[in-house]
């Protein structure tokens, strides 16, 4: 009896029967097309096709037809068994489905008109180009193969630091690279200096397996070789290097150099500088997710455990567990969106990493102002002054993930200014006047 039942689900089950439809038995009309309320075709989402249908019916006759071993059971009781089982599995995968949508539903989506800055950008240092956090990468490994019909050098050298994330496995390739080079320029004449078998066990394993490396030794004169190899049928590849006259031997050791000083290339961070007219949202930001490293919602339910937790413990916590837990909370934010309050209530607006210091803060305010030179002060949030000179970062500082300065001239040099009848008419420069907005 299981035998046959296990039977009847096989021949049943098809793949397109959809939830919330009974299969239907009859094989001499088509199913009929309700041509009602858009509430019917939303029930009608989950029924089977038309042809799934039909399959399922010719199902069942093929079964009718078949001969079966005689069983004290009733035929139409195992097929009513499995019908009845069929449509509990698509009843079930259909109320999964409608929890999916209705759980997707709930998450808020913030209207990016009502953002603070539209998102995190970044400069590639290459060609200029105003890239996303998602376009960085690829963006800037195209540009580096660009290279290489201008400098083979340059771009095997920034291949090897970049394409390749691995320090350790950066750096000892460099130094086989280096040894290499040293060897050749100390022997010019040896021949075996001036070839790479690639089957060495140490070229496969330390230089093979960093991108850019056979690059880089073609740049440097390297050709691709096969020799036949003592006691073996087929030949092997090598790297073959002529002889170098003293001239091209002085060349490999400064390509050799630049090989070593070699960085990796990364975009650069774009500030967005954005000048806004005196506005009461000056404290009011809406930020996009790229300046977290948690979701909207896992900040919000932390945030939450976190006050339930502060409100017990109040009173039993020590200094070095708030701090604890402020750096904890810190480490959440990869960037941070900051504005400067200036003396003639404008905003000054840019985007930094969490972890910048104070001095690069300084710095962008210096290059945005008309009188860069003056000394001036910047007031956090509490009326804390922050120190130039200083080398603490933003998140140190609790200006994640966003807060508003103040900016203040030193007071000893504008009575000076003042006395000596000297004034700017403006602060910011014109080009960041020229698109000065109106926050929000």
């Amino acid at each position: 009896m299981k035998k046959l039942f296990d039977d009847f689900k096989k021949d049943i089950k098809f793949k397109s029967a959809g939830p919330g439809k009974k299969l239907t038995e009859d094989t001499s009309t088509k199913p009929e097309v309700s041509q009602s309320s858009s509430s019917a075709k939303q029930q009608n989402r989950y029924a089977p096709s038309e042809g799934a249908q039909r399959a399922g019916a010719a199902a069942l006759a093929r079964i009718e037809q078949q001969s079966r071993p005689k069983v004290h059971t009733s035929h139409d009781a195992i097929r009513n068994q499995v019908k009845r089982e069929l449509e509990a599995e698509a009843a079930s995968l259909a109320e999964k489905d409608k929890a999916a949508v209705a759980e997707e539903s709930k998450v808020p989506v913030k209207d990016p008109a009502c953002l603070s800055v539209s998102g995190v950008y970044f400069t590639c240092p290459l060609t200029g180009a105003t890239l996303t956090k998602s376009e960085r990468e690829v963006h800037i490994k195209e540009a580096i193969l660009m290279r290489f019909e201008e400098d083979a050098v340059e771009a095997s050298v920034m291949m090897i630091h970049t394409f390749n994330k691995d320090r350790e496995k950066v750096k000892a390739a460099v130094d086989i690279i280096s040894k290499y080079v040293d060897n050749i320029c100390k022997c010019p004449s040896e021949e075996k200096y001036r070839k790479i078998k690639l089957s060495n066990k140490v070229f496969q394993e330390k230089v093979r397996s960093v991108e850019g490396s056979r690059e880089f030794l073609q740049a440097l004169g390297f050709t691709s070789i096969m020799f036949p190899v003592e006691g073996q049928e087929e030949e092997e590849e090598f790297l073959v290097l002529p002889e170098q006259s003293p001239d091209a031997l002085e060349l490999m050791k400064e390509r050799r150099d630049r090989l070593q000083r070699g960085e990796p290339v990364r975009a650069q961070l774009d500030r967005q500088p954005q000048a806004f007219r005196p506005s009461p949202n000056a404290q009011r930001f809406e930020l996009p997710p790229e300046f977290y490293n948690l979701t909207a919602e896992e900040l919000k339910r932390e945030q939450q455990q976190r006050s339930d937790l502060v409100e017990k413990n109040a009173m039993l916590r020590t200094k070095a567990m708030r701090e604890k837990e402020e750096q904890r909370e810190r480490r959440k934010y990869n960037y941070t969106l900051l504005r400067i309050r200036l003396p003639d209530g404008n905003l000054l607006q840019g985007t930094f990493y969490a972890w910048d210091r104070l001095p690069v803060l300084f710095g962008f305010v210096r290059e945005s102002l008309v009188d860069g030179w003056q000394p001036f002060e910047l007031i956090a949030p509490g009326g804390q002054k922050l120190q130039e000179a200083e080398e603490v970062a933003l998140a140190e500082r609790n200006l994640v993930p966003a807060a508003l300065l103040t900016f203040a001239w030193d007071a000893a040099v504008q009575a000076d200014i003042a006395a000596a009848g000297g004034k700017s008419p403006t602060l910011l420069k014109p080009e960041l006047l020229e698109t000065i907005r109106t926050l929000n």
